[in-house]
């Protein structure tokens, strides 16, 4: 069994091994960086929710016979205060998808406004933490949760749903 990670995001790539091989410990996980074709910075549950499908079947295309995982951060807004939001896509080589979401958190009011200015949550977040990198370590989430939950932990749970949802799927 081979599975491709359509991305190269140190966070989203150690997620993925982790739960991959935990659970199909003979697998091979192999990482490519794809376009998830939704813009940088994806606002709201279908635009992430698009970012992480269109990843996954990006990654599909560029080896045969992979399962493709796409993972996908974004923002929303519910009753006027903006969460994170994450996604995550499993399409297997006939096309078959798996989505699921993960933890949603608000974020403060001066991230927020500078995300509705059309800045991206990364940059946002490494000057709001006098920080650099922070999407490729810990994340938003593991910031604003005082490190409680990081981002691969919080991808690792998405794909754990993406890996039931197809153990169901598969089993006889």
């Amino acid at each position: 069994m081979e599975f491709m990670i359509g991305t190269t995001n140190p966070a989203k790539v150690k997620a993925a091994r982790r739960v991959i091989t935990s659970q199909f410990p003979q697998a091979t996980v192999w990482e490519v960086e794809v376009n998830s074709g939704v813009s940088d910075q994806p606002f709201g549950d279908e635009e992430t929710r698009l970012g992480a499908i269109n990843r996954a079947l990006r990654a599909t295309e560029t080896k045969e016979d992979v399962i493709g995982i796409g993972l996908e951060g974004g923002v929303r807004m519910l009753e006027g205060q903006m969460y994170l939001c994450n996604w995550g896509a499993l399409v297997l080589p006939g096309g078959k998808r798996f989505t699921a979401g993960g933890a949603q958190i608000p974020l403060p009011q001066e991230i927020a406004n500078e995300l509705l200015e059309g800045k991206e949550l990364g940059p946002v977040v490494d000057d709001y933490f006098t920080a650099n990198g922070i999407r490729h370590k810990e994340g938003a989430m593991g910031m604003f949760t005082a490190h409680t939950v990081n981002r691969d932990q919080l991808f690792e749970h998405v794909l754990l749903l993406l890996i039931g949802q197809l153990k169901y799927a598969t089993k006889e």
